[in-house]
């Protein structure tokens, strides 16, 4: 019996990680990198298995952020890791904003260790786009009686520079004890007293302007407010809150020297940034901090060029409306990937994991997946153990699968669908669908003239049942949905 006992190994799609190890190599670039295919082609595993060891030693600093789950590994066990791909409970994006500013941190950190980071460099990149003084002055009104200053001080006196009001709040922050922003006792041994000096002061300025934009942030939380009741937009509201993540990148960016110190960043599923949830109205919606750190990224990069930033996403969004709404049509380096050919899989699955006869059946059902083929190996491998249902044979370790997708991922995809479908029809009878909208295809001009929901079920599963079926006839989609699709009509 071919593979058996083996371990599942991580094979690479050479042209594909040719291509982003090549973009990651590059000390700054002047674009990001969108990496977008379908949920289950193999993704993250290229990201976390191939890449990132490679970019884990020096010069190469990586911040890995998987908004999807807190670990940075395998997203869940297999074999059942095809879930649904949105989450029961959506996102907060107070969550997801704290694991993008700490990832960021944790680049600054490893700048600072190696001396590509100062006090200076911190304070020229905050100068840059920010006026600091106000709040610089206020930082050094003792804690005790800042609560009963005035809300925004007065500005300072002419005589008080920004340099020496900088000076004063780092050196008190020094002196203060907080393990975000100190050098730890393991850290730096091999340096001298002057050396460490000059990275704690760094880490300590990194902390002040921390404390800066957060205190400037806070000073505009009722604009805030009355932004998302009023619903509208401003741009310095919107970067208000990514300015502390964009500052880090712009340090780090200008701190990136080639064979010195390169940092790259990876947002995996950074579509859940988008679709996060925001329930404190002092605070952007996560739609609004998704876009204006994304615009931030990009116009870094073509102002000044900002170190590699990846991201990885399946969400259709950033393959067709993203362009449109960043306005350039080139604005992301962009590389889909839709997984393997027949050809290509049989190649990597016979005979090491599959028999010559277990493979043909695998084809013919389920494609060349990656991600299903990997987690039926997992099954092949667990049969005829106490906890499972199936002994070792293809056949029905396939339906096994294929009855666990039905139930987990098929069926909740199929009513959310469905529901839309009927919700399109709502819209219509309602009058809120343009009459324009409704001309594209014969069936979208005669949904149900009524509110029966017996009907409008029956018109979407019609309208629903024809899309698989254009998907099947077209070969699009895996073989699988021909199976999926008889479920389907069944009453």
């Amino acid at each position: 019996m071919a593979a058996a006992g083996r371990p599942w190994r991580v094979i690479p799609r050479p042209l594909l990680e040719t291509v982003l190890h090549n973009y990651a190599l590059h000390p700054r670039v002047p674009q990001p990198l969108l990496f977008h295919g379908p949920r289950g082609v193999g993704k993250s595993t290229l990201l976390l298995h191939r890449l990132l060891p490679r970019w884990s030693d020096q010069p190469h600093a990586v911040a890995f952020i998987n908004f999807l789950h807190p670990s940075p590994s395998s997203p869940a066990a297999a074999p059942w890791s095809l879930l649904p791909a949105d989450p029961a409970s959506p996102h907060s994006l107070h969550d997801l904003r704290l694991r993008l500013e700490s990832a960021l941190e944790g680049l600054a950190r490893a700048a600072v260790l190696c001396g590509a980071v100062g006090s200076k460099d911190v304070l020229a990149a905050l100068s840059r786009n920010h006026g600091v003084s106000t709040a610089l002055s206020r930082l050094l009104i003792p804690p005790a009686t800042r609560s009963s200053a005035t809300s925004v001080p007065a500005r300072r006196s002419s005589s008080t520079s920004v340099p020496a009001l900088w000076s004063r709040a780092v050196l008190a922050a020094v002196h203060r004890d907080d393990t975000a922003f100190c050098i730890g006792e393991g850290e730096a041994t091999s340096c001298s007293m002057e050396e460490k000096a000059y990275m704690q002061e760094a880490m300590a300025a990194l902390r002040v302007a921390k404390e800066v934009l957060g205190m400037q942030e806070g000073w505009r939380k009722e604009a805030i407010r009355e932004m998302n009741r009023t619903g509208r937009f401003s741009r310095s509201l919107a970067n208000s809150a990514t300015d502390w993540p964009c500052l880090l990148l712009d340090v780090l960016s200008r701190a990136a020297e080639e064979e010195f110190f390169q940092p790259k960043l990876i947002l995996n599923n950074v579509d859940v940034l988008r679709k996060a949830i925001c329930e404190d109205e002092t605070m952007v919606p996560a739609a609004m901090y998704h876009d204006s750190f994304i615009w931030r990224v990009i116009a870094l990069g073509a102002n000044e060029k900002c170190l590699p930033v990846i991201m990885s996403t399946s969400d259709g969004y950033y393959s067709s409306q993203a362009f449109v709404d960043f306005g350039f049509p080139n604005i992301f380096i962009s590389r889909e990937t839709f997984g393997w050919t027949p050809q290509e899989a049989k190649l990597h699955m016979v005979s090491e994991f599959f028999s010559e006869q277990e493979w043909k059946v695998v084809d013919e059902v389920l494609g060349p997946n990656p991600r299903q083929l990997s987690e039926i190996y997992m099954l092949k491998q667990k049969a005829n153990s106490p906890e499972v249902l199936h002994d070792r044979n293809i056949e029905e370790i396939i339906d096994t699968y294929l009855a666990h997708l039905q139930v987990s991922v098929v069926n909740p995809a199929m009513e959310k669908a469905l529901k839309m479908l009927q919700e399109f029809a709502s819209d219509v009878r309602e009058g809120k669908v343009p009459k324009i909208r409704s001309s594209f295809g014969a069936p979208w001009r005669h949904p149900p003239r009524d509110d029966n929901p017996d009907l409008s079920y029956k018109w979407a599963k019609i309208q629903l049942m024809d899309f698989i079926q254009s998907f099947v006839n077209t070969e699009f989609g895996m073989t699988a949905w021909k199976y999926w699709m008889i479920l389907l009509l069944l009453p």
